[in-house]
């Protein structure tokens, strides 16, 4: 579980170097015809202002495909097998680049549909521009799943309830906010976490924030499962 941001981390700045590297499995996008799809492992593209990666960076990984007809509205078909460890995190990005204390605002307006089976969070993922820090927002998560770290007790932030782990992957330092119970749509308020983890906690300073990803964290989904965006959006100012 420790080297899983680690790994994460090195292969998304990887992407798009590797763009065209081998391709994993034989799967299609759904029938209405997506503008871009990938089966690649590390494919990836930029549609809206938002970068797509299909990021199979797991070891014992299957076949995964992303497709997209939007920067906004994407999805992902997944056949991994029934065994420990996560296998990818398909999802989308949003550069921001702005310090925390700079920010007047930045939330994020989410819509999925996922499996009832298979091992998997739908998942926030904000990091610093000097990836010190890993900010996870689990807004739904099923089966064998768990975060870094230690409880942290539980929080109401950003109009959500959160129980919240702390730890480090040895690279990292690693902050899980998982909602108290399942939400498939809604609105994250992001900067007052951003700001209770500086201000309150006082676990970071005044970081730069990078990106603020969204995707799925996928661990097993055998047989093969779909995870739907329907709608992503991600605005700061």
């Amino acid at each position: 579980m420790a080297s899983r941001t680690l790994s994460r981390v090195a292969k998304a700045l990887l992407a798009p170097a590797l763009a065209l590297g081998a391709t994993i499995g034989l799967a299609s996008a759904p029938a209405s015809a997506a503008v871009w799809n990938s089966c690649d492992r590390w494919g990836n593209t930029s549609l809206n202002g938002y970068t797509l990666y299909n990021n199979i960076w797991g070891s014992g990984a299957g076949s995964q495909c992303t497709w997209a007809n939007s920067g906004t509205n994407w999805g992902v078909w997944a056949n991994h097998p029934n065994t420990g460890g996560i296998k990818s995190y398909p999802n989308s990005k949003k550069v921001i680049n702005k310090s925390i204390d700079s920010l007047r605002s930045l939330s994020s307006n989410y819509n999925v549909s996922v499996p009832s089976s298979g091992a998997y969070n739908s998942s926030y993922d904000v990091w610093d521009t000097d990836y010190d820090y890993e900010i996870m927002l689990w807004v739904n998560y099923n089966g064998a799943v768990g975060p870094i770290g230690t409880s942290q007790g539980s929080v109401s932030l950003g109009g959500h309830t959160w129980n919240v782990y702390k730890g480090s992957n040895g690279s990292n330092e690693v902050f899980s906010f998982l909602r108290t119970s399942d939400s498939n749509s809604g609105t994250v308020n992001i900067l007052p976490i951003l700001k209770w983890i500086k201000d309150t906690k006082r676990w970071m300073g005044n970081e730069t924030i990078g990106d603020v990803q969204f995707g799925y964290e996928v661990t097993s989904s055998s047989g093969g499962l779909n995870f739907t965006t329907n709608n992503l959006t991600v605005s700061s100012s």
